[in-house]
C-alpha cells in the first residue's frame, strides 16, 4: 500500500527534473498515480470489509475456502493461492479460527499437520458479505465503460508481468 497520500505538484516535479535529468519524470508520475489509485481501492475494500468485521487477508482466505468443493484446504496451499508467506497465513488462520469462521482438521496420521475447513459461521459470513461485495464492485467497475476497463486491466497486467524490472537492474 502506498503511504504517500499527496503526490508531487508540478513545481516539485520540475525540481526533480533539474536534480535528476536522466529520470523519466512522466513515467514516475504515472507510476505514482497508479500506486496511489490501487492503494485507494484497497483502502476502500478494507472499509467495506470492516463494516462486516473482516480484514482483507482473512476475507480472501474465506473466499479461497469457498472455491473448494469440500470447503477444506491446507495452510500451505492457502498461502500459495493468496500470495502470502506461511507465517502470514498462520495469522489469518488464527484470527478466523478465533472468530469461529474456520476450524482445524488434524491429520490422524501426523498430528503436526492440519487442514482448514470453513464452518457454518464462515459460510454465513461469506453469504452475508459476498452479495454486497459483488454489488459494490459492480458499481465501481460500472463507472467506466467496457473499453476503458479492458485497457486498464491490460495495462496493469503488462506492468505486473514486467515487475521484475522494478525489483532489480538485472
Amino acid at each position: 500500500m502506498l503511504l504517500l497520500k499527496k503526490l508531487a505538484s508540478p513545481e516539485v516535479i520540475k525540481k526533480f527534473q533539474e536534480k535528476y535529468p536522466d529520470a523519466d519524470i512522466p513515467a514516475l508520475s504515472d507510476f505514482m498515480q497508479i500506486m496511489r489509485s490501487v492503494s485507494d481501492l484497497s483502502e476502500s475494500l478494507n472499509k467495506l470489509l470492516d463494516e462486516h468485521h473482516l480484514l482483507q487477508g482473512r476475507w480472501w482466505v474465506l473466499v479461497l475456502l469457498t472455491r473448494q468443493d469440500d470447503l477444506i484446504s491446507c495452510p500451505s496451499s492457502l498461502a500459495e493461492d493468496a500470495g502470502v508467506t506461511k507465517a502470514t497465513m498462520t495469522g489469518f488462520i488464527s484470527g478466523l479460527e478465533r472468530d469461529g469462521y474456520i476450524t482445524r482438521i488434524i491429520d490422524p496420521l501426523d498430528r503436526r499437520k492440519y487442514c482448514i475447513q470453513l464452518t457454518e459461521a464462515g459460510i454465513k459470513k461469506v453469504n452475508e458479505v459476498m452479495p454486497i461485495f459483488y454489488k459494490r464492485v459492480g458499481k465501481l467497475m460500472g463507472s467506466i465503460n467496457q473499453l476503458q476497463r479492458d485497457e486498464v486491466v491490460e495495462g496493469i497486467r503488462l506492468l505486473a508481468n514486467n515487475q521484475h524490472l522494478l525489483k532489480s537492474d538485472k
